[in-house]
């Protein structure tokens, strides 16, 4: 018999053995190596250019950190069945494979109304039929409708699999080093109360460096503003596109981009059509990249561009408000651009945007972080911690980024 058993050479967490013959048949799913061309950070690497790793990556890392927690999880006594372990180690390594091009720059944007979260489960579905039902109670647990709520925990909530591969990935590639967590200790200190997963007392202290490391991250590289502003221009481009394309302008792309630039394709349109799912799981990074380095030399002035610019990262300058800017400062600008490039207003604001962005660093009232006691008290993590402020760490922190074409680049 082939031997799916393989071993992966992993940058971050070393050797990744395959746990299944069922894991190997989903990594080798064509669905799965689609994530292998799309990159985990979007357009980041235009800021750390080392930030060239891909969803097939991660996830491959979350499985792996899931078969940690699945093992110590174990040694505390918690009943795991075969059965559940692999189904939890499938809903880990397919969480995420419902995402657009360029990770969540394009979620949107091309799609309206449905969410990546919910594309992954239409994915899933479909590799079940395939499968004769094999991913039934992985499907059960991505959904949390399967019994035992700390499986789903453990793969989406506010200390799951995919965070702590992420943050630890992410600050690998970026060379970030105040994102670096210690995955392992966490791991060590999980355990379950109350079908409910906790850490153990003694892992105060790593909790409180994985929510800093994640507020850290957040705001110096998911929301640094030089990857906002390449994710503006990517997206202002691909806005046009679609614009030209309703009035019946013919451009280059690959036939699945094609279908999403002529289609206004929503939520509705996934659920009662098959074509929609067979377009996007053949559409990735490639798509666009080969589209937009084709449109820089167009007819259309701000397409062409847009697309310039972006191929040569002359990207929208970036001021970070802390209120959205005036209508009055944005039609002013809106003017001049349209002045200096002979354009009307409507398309001169292509070369303008306001994108607002927040975060949170810790949500108690949706998932909190519950910390177990030896004498099995339960805490949340901000009573139980000296350094860790509730309000500080769960205020909504709210910016609004002014993006706009600087004056040398609307040559």
């Amino acid at each position: 018999m082939y031997n799916k058993r393989k071993i992966i050479n992993d940058p971050v967490h070393g050797f990744i053995s395959i746990p299944s013959e069922l894991h190997y048949d989903l990594i080798q799913h064509p669905y799965f190596q689609r994530l292998g061309r799309i990159k985990q950070l979007g357009m980041s690497y235009l800021v750390y250019p080392g930030a060239q790793h891909t969803r097939f990556q991660h996830s491959l890392g979350a499985m792996y950190l899931m078969e940690e927690a699945i093992a110590q999880l174990r040694s505390r006594g918690n009943e795991i069945t075969d059965e559940e372990a692999d189904a939890v180690l499938a809903a880990i390594l397919l969480h995420d494979i419902g995402h657009a091009p360029f990770s969540h720059v394009l979620e949107n944007t091309l799609t309206q109304e449905i969410s990546h979260e919910e594309i992954s489960l239409l994915m899933m579905e479909q590799i079940n039929k395939e499968m004769g039902g094999a991913l039934e109670m992985a499907m059960q647990i991505y959904q949390n409708t399967y019994p035992k709520r700390f499986l789903h925990q453990l793969v989406s909530s506010q200390l799951d699999m995919d965070r702590l591969d992420y943050l630890i990935r992410d600050s690998f590639f970026t060379g970030v080093v105040e994102g670096a967590v210690g995955a392992a200790r966490i791991i060590k200190m999980l355990n379950v109360h109350d079908d409910q997963l906790v850490v153990e007392a003694k892992g105060v202290y790593s909790i409180e460096k994985f929510l800093i490391a994640r507020r850290m991250m957040y705001w110096q590289v998911y929301y640094h503003k030089t990857s906002v502003s390449a994710e503006q221009v990517l997206i202002k481009t691909l806005e046009r596109a679609k614009e030209l394309t309703s009035k019946g302008k013919s451009l280059f792309a690959s036939p699945q981009f094609e279908f999403f630039l002529k289609n206004n394709i929503s939520k509705n349109d996934f659920l009662t059509s098959e074509e929609p799912l067979i377009n996007y799981a053949k559409f990735d990074d490639s798509d666009i990249i080969s589209a937009v380095k084709t449109w820089s030399t167009g007819e259309d002035k701000v397409l062409a561009t847009l697309c310039r610019n972006l191929m040569n990262r002359k990207l929208f300058k970036i001021e970070v408000r802390e209120k959205k800017p005036l209508n009055a400062e944005v039609r002013d600008y809106v003017k001049h651009v349209a002045d200096r490039l002979g354009l009307s207003e409507a398309d001169a604001r292509y070369f303008v945007t306001i994108h607002p962005v927040s975060s949170y660093t810790y949500r108690p009232k949706n998932d909190s972080i519950k910390v177990l006691y030896g004498d099995g008290e339960l805490k949340d993590i901000t009573d139980s911690s000296d350094l860790l402020n509730l309000s500080l760490i769960s205020k909504h922190e709210k910016k609004y980024y002014f993006g706009y074409v600087k004056e040398c680049d609307l040559l």
